[in-house]
Order: C-alpha cells, then structure tokens, then sequence
C-alpha cells in the first residue's frame, strides 16, 4: 500500500529532528523542494576532468589502474597554462577569481571566529557533524563506497579533512587564490569530480552498486551544500550550543560568508549562504529531509568512534567517546545510529568537559589581552598536533585519490578495546589541560590590576 503524501509545511509551525528544534518560515524547503538538488552537480569539476584525462591519453600518460593517484591539481594548472583547453581554461579562471561579494575584512575576522572557539569547533566536527551526519544515509552510501571510514583508514581520513578546515582558516593569503587553504578547495573539488565519475562508471557494469535513482549522482549539489553547511550552520546553530557556546551575531555573519567562499571554490552553489538567515533555513531544511539512520548509517557512525578510542593525543576510553556522542547529539538519535549506551562516569566526564569548555572560551572571549593570545596559540597547536606532530598527519595531504571505490568496497565495523584502563588518566589530563591555562589568565588578569 502506498505511503501517503507528507502534510504540506505550515508556516511557523514547530518542527523537531531528534531534539534539534526550529520554526518553519517561507525560507524553508521541503525534501520533495530540494530533490532537484539530488541530480546536479558540479559539472565543470567534471567536465574539466575528463579534459584533463583526454589529454592524458593523447600524451600517453593513461594509468590503467581504476584511478589515477597523482595530483590532479597540478596536472589542470599545467594544462590551463597552456591555454589549450577550453573547459579547464574556464574551470581555472574561476577558481582564480573572486566573487564581488567578498569582503576580505570579514573573512579574517571569520578565521579569527575559528580558533576563538576551536576546541569547541573541533568537537562539534567530530560528534555533531561526523558521527550524526553519518545518519544522513544518502551520503552514508557514498562514503561506504570509498571505504575512507574503514577502521585502518579512518583516522588518516578525519586528519585530512581537519587540515583542510586549519588551512582554510590559517591566514588571509591562504585562504585567497594560490594559498594553501585554497588549493585544498580545489584539490578537493577534483577529488570529488574522479570520486564521482568513478562510480558512475561502475553503475553501468554492475547497476546493482549505487541507486542513483534513489540516492541522486554521487557527490551531488545537495551533497556538497549540506557538507559546507555542516562546519557552518551546523557548527554555529547545533554542535556548539550543545556544548553551551553562542556566538555574537556579528560572528555568524562573518564565519558564514567564509564558508560561502570555500564553497565557490569548491564548485558548490553559494546563494544559500548569502545570510545567516538563509543559510540556517536550508540547514534545518536538509536535516531534516536527511536525517534518516540506515544500517550502513550504524557501521560509519561506529568507525568513527572505533578509529578515535585509545587514539592520540588524548587517548579517550570508548566509554568516554560513547558519553560524548550521545550528549552532544541525543539519546534518541544515537540509539539509531546503533552507538551503546555509555556508564554515569563516561556521563560525568563529557558534562565536566562542557563545563570546562565554556568556562575557558567565555573568559579568554571577554578579555582582548587573552582573546588575541588563545587566536595565536590555537592556531600554532592545532596545526602542530594535527598536521605536522608525530601524532597528527605528519606532513600536508595533497588530496589524491586515495580510498578508491570498487565493487568489493563497502566499509565495515570492526572492535577495539574498551580503552578503560586509561579512561582515568585521560580525564585528569583533560582537566588539567583546560585548568593550567585558566590558572594562567587568571594571574595575567590580576597582574594587569
């Protein structure tokens, strides 16, 4: 018997999505308003690509493998250089040029917005955005394919994206055409071309490998709207207030529009982050639409945690990464997602760890002396700890394709240890961690008095 069609929206009623509370406005979009969105994308990455592949092969440099594992991106500069090709001439003056609305001013102050709250950014990325975004289970599909959240691989991948997301905000230059922040874009937006083109080509040997009927081409502009959205609008309206952090309305605005630019750079349409405004009723409108728990949805979500626990720099117990799941995102969605139930004490450490957060951002944010430190220490150690640290990537990605999808790929859940007998010393480090530099700007606060 078939379902019968959803009640149309009405404006300013209520919605919930597993806790996640909003009004509906004019603004908002329903799932059936947003399917276009599943069936187009970034057609000159695309395009581009197969230029770039034709050439190869006139040259003789085709690989025979099922991808090509160099830098893309070198290989579309040379041959923009040339001025040979029209399409990638095209794709090249793009990412070269700067939108009008772009106010460089802002981004800086966007970039500062980062490490003002990074330790908290950088939670909301990891449980918020990762692991409940995994519950999206259109883009689970995808990601299952590449087998990038396989357990071996995992943490390697979450690395990746967090240099991505450090480079963006590292410095104006970096974020502006020929710095590192924005060759990432681009690297990252060719990645995504060959991901795509790469299992559209498998669906016509084998159908049965991805439904894009039912789950829109790979990689589509829905896709890659909600993944800006999810360090943008996600961050600032669900992953920080559940770790009790609120930005200044000037904040918002500024820290959406920077995301608005990585977007043009990725070949992402950028009209629905023109505000605050419009950027926080399309987020509301694709949670909802997406949010929809599959069992593939369960085994990313369960990597995710798996390919953290015992992990450094912190070494966090499962138990701990359980409790802090299932805090910032909800009991009721992370029983969907098939995350166990964590103990009082996991409970107790993640509440202690919120309490920690917001006691150390409120007062380094209401004090300029501190602010404008904590902006340059955030910014040297996180870049030292994810990137360059022994314990980190230990030296930049350059984006290639690594996590190729082929038909026997599909990302599995795999154990580890419970991670209990370090659970203790990792809370005191955490503690410590945030109470020596509390201890610290409180004497520089008194010594300026």
């Amino acid at each position: 018997m078939p379902h019968p069609p959803p009640a149309p929206a009405v404006i300013g009623e209520l919605h919930d999505c597993y806790g996640y509370k909003f009004h509906w406005t004019d603004k908002h979009l329903t799932e059936e308003q947003l399917k276009p969105l599943l069936y187009t994308y970034d057609t000159l990455g695309s395009e581009a690509l197969v230029r770039v592949q034709e050439h190869k092969a006139a040259n003789g440099k085709a690989t025979t493998g099922p991808a090509a594992r160099e830098d893309l991106f070198t290989v579309v500069k040379e041959l923009a250089l040339t001025g040979e090709d029209e399409v990638v001439n095209k794709l090249w003056k793009e990412v070269n040029t700067v939108p009008d609305w772009v106010d460089w001013d802002q981004i800086r102050r966007a970039q500062d917005v980062f490490y003002r709250y990074g330790e908290a950014f950088l939670i909301g990325g990891t449980f918020s955005s990762l692991v409940a975004g995994m519950g999206a289970a259109r883009i689970s599909e995808t990601l299952a394919r590449t087998g990038g959240f396989a357990p071996k691989v995992g943490r390697k991948r979450l690395l990746e994206t967090t240099q991505h997301l450090l480079n963006v905000t590292k410095n104006l230059e970096s974020i502006q055409p020929g710095g590192q922040g924005w060759l990432d874009c681009v690297r990252v937006r060719l990645l995504h071309a060959s991901v795509r083109s790469r299992i559209l080509g498998m669906v016509k040997t084998k159908p049965s490998y991805y439904d894009v009927e039912s789950f829109g081409v790979p990689i589509n502009d829905q896709d890659t709207i909600a993944t800006i959205a999810t360090y943008s609008s996600q961050a600032i309206w669900l992953a920080l207030p559940s770790q009790g952090i609120y930005l200044k309305e000037q904040e918002i605005a500024d820290y959406i529009q920077m995301w608005r630019l990585v977007a043009y750079y990725m070949g992402t349409p950028t009209d629905v982050f023109a505000t605050p405004e419009l950027s926080k009723s399309y987020f509301d409108s694709v949670l909802e639409a997406d949010l929809k728990p599959s069992e593939i949805s369960k085994v990313l979500a369960n990597n995710i945690i798996t390919v953290l626990t015992d992990k450094p720099p912190n070494y966090p117990s499962k138990d701990f990464l359980y409790a802090q799941s299932r805090v910032y995102n909800g009991e009721h969605l992370c029983d969907d997602l098939g995350i166990p139930k964590a103990s009082y004490i996991g409970y107790g450490k993640a509440y202690m760890q919120i309490s920690l957060i917001m006691a150390i951002t409120y007062i380094f944010r209401s004090i300029p002396s501190l602010d404008k430190w904590r902006l340059q220490h955030n910014r040297k150690d996180f870049w030292e700890k994810i990137v360059t640290g022994k314990d980190g990537l230990g030296d930049e990605t350059k984006f290639k394709m690594q996590y190729i999808p082929e038909f026997d790929t599909l990302s599995k859940l795999e154990k580890v240890g419970s991670g209990a007998s370090v659970a203790t010393k990792n809370f005191m480090t955490m503690v410590l961690a945030v109470l020596v530099p509390m201890g610290a700007a409180g004497a520089m606060y008194a010594l300026a008095k």
